[in-house]
């Protein structure tokens, strides 16, 4: 059975959230934290994609276990930047490889549509290879690179961006 493609809350997905990004703070360059996060911020996380009706969308096994979200946010907080967004998907360590952030992604692109966002930005570590070519797969362009942006893991980390352009808002409007 496919996976089913599900609208993340924070009372039923919090904690599988959690458990991924955590997984990825500790041992990756995926994320530029240093420390796992805590259940309080996945609340107020939650709580920030609410508050700009942004969407966390999930893809669940049969048995309801979460298997990879994705989502997005502000790019930047002017707002003149109202139509770009920065993106993030991820995947469970156990289900990688299997496309699942493709058809993630191919949903965050059609919700970013619906909303009339015109740029979905990611920012991927320069070494990160595989997210690259996913990116590319799906569209987006090698936009700029920032040359030792981060530091983690007692090195200096490049970072990338990826950028796909909409063909929307219709209309766009000033102010």
């Amino acid at each position: 059975m496919a996976p089913k493609l599900v609208h993340c809350t924070p009372e039923r997905h919090a904690q599988a959230i959690l458990d991924i990004l955590n997984e990825a703070i500790v041992h990756t360059t995926a994320l530029y934290d240093y420390q796992p996060r805590t259940a309080e911020q996945m609340q107020q996380w939650f709580a920030t994609k609410q508050q700009g009706g942004y969407p966390v969308l999930g893809l669940e096994d049969e048995a309801g276990a979460l298997l990879g979200f994705a989502s997005y946010g502000s790019f930047r907080n002017w707002p003149a930047y109202k139509y770009s967004v920065e993106h993030s998907v991820y995947v469970h360590k156990a289900h990688r490889g299997q496309r699942l952030g493709h058809v993630l992604m191919q949903a965050l692109i059609e919700h970013a549509r619906q909303q009339g966002a015109h740029t979905l930005i990611g920012v991927i570590d320069s070494a990160n290879e595989g997210s690259k070519r996913f990116h590319v797969e799906l569209g987006f362009s090698h936009s700029g690179t920032l040359r030792q942006a981060g530091f983690k893991f007692g090195r200096w980390l490049d970072i990338d961006f990826y950028q796909l352009i909409l063909d929307t808002p219709a209309r766009p409007i000033d102010g």
